[in-house]
């Protein structure tokens, strides 16, 4: 019991006096989950409205693409992006192995098709719910995806957390093809996955509190968007009664 009261104590010492390795490892975190969720956004969200609006041929298909993607598991996700960027894959030549732009790619990979999904129904179900009003002001489907987007954007922007999330929280991809090597590719997750199996749990609680701060702050922001948003759709439909 004494042991795991000293290694919280410890991880407290190490989040209050900012460690540097301590720091390093959550910065770099930080980043690669941010430039992840970035390129996620501006892929999922004009793929997720094209998906709503439009009818093509294949599109049940990209349908279930998406759905199934949502639920790949990572550690696949990381296999065969491995297969991909290893020396004798067919992009070994850029040398992209054991990088942070390899972790960024997986990540990438693995958020996409949540915020694709998730902006598909969104649209879609707005779209429904308007698409006469818009019609009758000579407005086309294109012209309409930048005020549907505006409209749904709190429900947007939740997707896009929730994508943060994933990406925050993923372990098993971005160890395969960032390797964990220390001030290079080692993120919170993968930090925490090493330093348990080595016995160092003072380092690993540490980045677990911030690892959970963090989701909780995530999870606070969706929250408060939704309610927000929902708060002012319902002064606005009571100023019309």
């Amino acid at each position: 019991m004494s042991d795991i009261v000293d290694a919280f104590s410890e991880a407290w010492q190490l989040i209050l006096q900012l460690d540097p390795a301590f720091v390093e490892i959550v910065l770099l975190s930080l980043k690669v989950s941010t430039i992840s969720v970035a390129i996620a956004t501006l892929i999922g969200l004009p793929l997720g409205s094209a998906l709503g609006l439009y009818r093509f041929p294949g599109q049940q298909f990209i349908n279930i693409a998406l759905n199934t993607l949502m639920g790949f598991p990572p550690v696949v996700v990381g296999l065969l992006l491995y297969l991909l960027i290893s020396r004798s894959g067919p992009f070994g030549v850029f040398e992209l192995l054991f990088t942070p732009t390899a972790m960024i790619i997986a990540q990438v990979i693995l958020v996409t098709p949540i915020i694709a999904a998730l902006t598909r129904q969104t649209i879609q179900d707005t779209w429904a719910h308007y698409h006469e009003q818009l019609r009758s002001m000579g407005c086309s489907a294109t012209r309409a995806i930048p005020t549907l987007l505006w409209d749904k954007r709190a429900t947007l922007i939740t997707a896009v957390l929730a994508g943060f999330g994933r990406a925050s929280g993923e372990v098993g991809a971005v160890m395969i093809v960032g390797g964990n090597i220390d001030h290079v590719t080692r993120v919170m997750t993968t930090a925490i996955a090493l330093e348990v199996s080595k016995g160092d749990l003072a380092l690993a609680l540490g980045l677990g509190v911030v690892l959970i701060t963090l989701s909780l702050i995530i999870n606070t922001l969706g929250y408060c968007l939704q309610s927000s948003y929902a708060l002012k759709t319902h002064s606005v439909l009571n100023s019309f009664r």
